[in-house]
């Protein structure tokens, strides 16, 4: 179950995360707790894997504002990372980009479940 705490712990900056919900804790942890059934990394993955990286770039920008706006620490400086290499049509191997990234996606699952 997400609580402010395991949030913290998760990295998150929690204080300014509910600063953007208005100080609504309830609301914060729901937001926070639809991130790890989010299907934008499922189809990040699969763009990235299909070599769209234009797809790739606009799915990646669009997690970027969600975990940014959610403050979602250690997702968003990866997801960001990513979105800036995209952004440029690099053409390279990101296979172990979105294994961080999924891999925090699991990991704050885990913490939700």
């Amino acid at each position: 179950m997400l609580t402010v705490q395991n949030l913290k712990e998760f990295g998150a900056n929690v204080e300014e995360g509910l600063q953007r919900c208005y100080g609504n804790e309830a609301l914060y942890i729901r937001l926070c707790g639809t991130i790890p059934t989010e299907k934008k990394f499922d189809e990040l993955a699969a763009a990235i894997e299909a070599k769209d990286l234009d797809t790739a770039f606009d799915t990646a920008h669009a997690l970027k504002g969600v975990l940014g706006n959610l403050c979602l620490s250690p997702m968003y400086e990866k997801v960001v990372d990513i979105t800036e290499y995209l952004r440029a049509r690099t053409d390279m191997d990101y296979s172990k980009k979105i294994a961080d990234i999924l891999a925090d996606r699991d990991r704050l699952r885990n913490i939700a479940e």
